[in-house]
């Protein structure tokens, strides 16, 4: 059941290229009633084999910031080895109350980034240079930290907070933020992971179901991307991220 689940959804989101670790989580917890804390670490293992994927395809077309997303993906690892402990503490309530507000806010990110791009170029301050040395190190470990952090304790990838820092903090271009993200993910997910399996979160058998239906499902969707006229793949994009925080946040 879970497999046939996420064949679907993984259709879904390689057909519009959103990412899936939110989504992930709302189907297991409301469509198979898999317990929060399981569902989260379903998500975030099944992430490591994505972003693994991701980074080796963007780093071979030269669209990644390797030393930058080393000293960020680094941090992040701490930052989510907490996290992963902090949800293991957290009632099964609140989790989901801060992973659904974690999803709402991705969704508004996201929405302003493809519908108000002047908007956001005219009040967000894009730095133009990149930080360098031992700035690079300081602001590159706090970023790691809280990025990894919500991403360890919440299950989520986030994606779009991480995007939008390398543009605003670290004058990444729009070109390298995709692949440099998912550089800095690759070492969140894999520590977020392990704090999740060390307190006896993760459901192999759930695992494998949810890894193996997202991958088939994701690249068979891929190869209709090309069909789908552009607003419809951003209002899916905008819309995915906002509908898995209704659902998680109704399900509670």
């Amino acid at each position: 059941m879970i497999f046939t689940g996420m064949l679907a959804m993984g259709f879904l989101l390689g057909f519009c290229g959103a990412g899936g670790s939110g989504m992930t989580i709302a189907l297991l917890v409301a469509g198979y009633g898999v317990p929060m804390h399981e569902a989260l670490a379903v998500a975030i293992t099944a992430m490591i084999f994505t972003m693994i994927s991701g980074t080796v395809s963007h780093l071979r077309e030269g669209e990644v910031e390797v030393k930058m997303g080393l000293v960020i993906g680094s941090a992040g690892m701490v930052g989510a080895f907490i996290g992963a402990h902090v949800a293991h503490s957290l009632p099964t309530n609140e989790l989901s109350f801060f992973t659904a507000m974690m999803m709402f806010l991705s969704a508004i990110i996201m929405y302003v980034r493809l519908y108000h791009k002047a908007w956001l170029d005219r009040h967000i301050h894009i730095r133009r240079t990149q930080p360098q040395g031992q700035e690079l190190l300081v602001l590159g470990s706090v970023t790691g930290v809280v990025m990894g952090f919500l991403s360890g304790a919440f299950g989520i990838g986030a994606t779009a907070f991480i995007q939008l820092s390398l543009m605003m903090f670290f004058g990444v271009s729009l070109l390298k933020t995709v692949g440099t993200c998912m550089l800095v993910i690759l070492p969140i997910s894999i520590a977020g992971s392990a704090g999740y399996i060390l307190n006896g979160h993760l459901n192999m058998g759930i695992f494998i179901q949810t890894f193996l239906g997202l991958v088939i499902g994701s690249f068979v969707g891929a190869k209709f991307t090309s069909l789908a006229p552009r607003p419809v793949l951003q209002a899916v994009v905008t819309a995915t991220p906002l509908v898995g925080g209704l659902v998680i946040f109704l399900s509670r």
